[in-house]
């Protein structure tokens, strides 16, 4: 079986087993999107999910959020890490996105990643889960683990994998993809101590040591 072959297998046998996988963040609208998002850095879905009530609350627009005092948003987002660099970042993205996109979330790749804080892989999430736009795979720790684990790639950058996988991948199965992984690896293949007897692709993984 090539490899191309067993990725989209991985693909189909993970789709039937989560048919409800989705993005984990809690989020209304693109503005909530794309804050939990660059919130989500270095933390958890849980521990964002957690703060942004009260900071959409307190904050419940790009207007709002380019308006407050940096220290504010500092006290919101304090159980997160880097929480300082969050907030300037939080403060700066929303104040250009009122100057440069009236106010709009961007639907280009290229303009979303001239955001303060925002890279491939928030861009990617914000298209493809805010608006149903295919414009990559989101390479998140999980993905980066499991996919390295699959033998599907042999990379550790995050660009460098996400192109392995676009080339394997059927484009239609980009965007779940992320999300069938991080079911995946928070239910089954555990960084610490994945339960091969109960994976379901178990035949399918090259089981490499990483």
């Amino acid at each position: 079986m090539n490899i191309k072959t067993r990725c989209n297998d991985i693909y189909e046998m993970l789709n039937k087993h989560y048919p409800d996988a989705r993005c984990g963040l809690e989020f209304h609208n693109l503005y909530q999107l794309l804050v939990s998002t660059v919130l989500s850095a270095q933390a958890t879905d849980k521990k964002v999910n957690e703060v942004t009530p009260v900071l959409f609350k307190t904050f419940p627009d790009f207007k709002s959020l380019s308006e407050a005092d940096v220290a504010s948003i500092e006290e919101i987002i304090k159980p997160l890490g880097f929480f300082h660099q969050k907030a300037k970042n939080l403060k700066s993205l929303s104040t250009e996105i009122q100057k440069k996109f009236n106010g709009i979330v961007p639907k280009k790749m290229e303009s979303l990643i001239t955001l303060s804080g925002v890279g491939r892989k928030t861009a990617n999430i914000v298209l493809g889960t805010g608006y149903g736009i295919i414009s990559g795979i989101v390479v998140d720790t999980h993905v980066k683990r499991l996919t390295r684990r699959f033998g599907l790639t042999r990379h550790e950058d995050a660009e460098k994998i996400e192109t392995d996988l676009m080339q394997l991948l059927d484009k239609d199965r980009w965007i779940d993809w992320s999300h069938l992984l991080i079911n995946h690896g928070r239910k089954v293949c555990n960084a610490r101590k994945p339960d091969c007897t109960n994976c379901i692709i178990e035949s399918l993984c090259m089981k490499i040591d990483i």
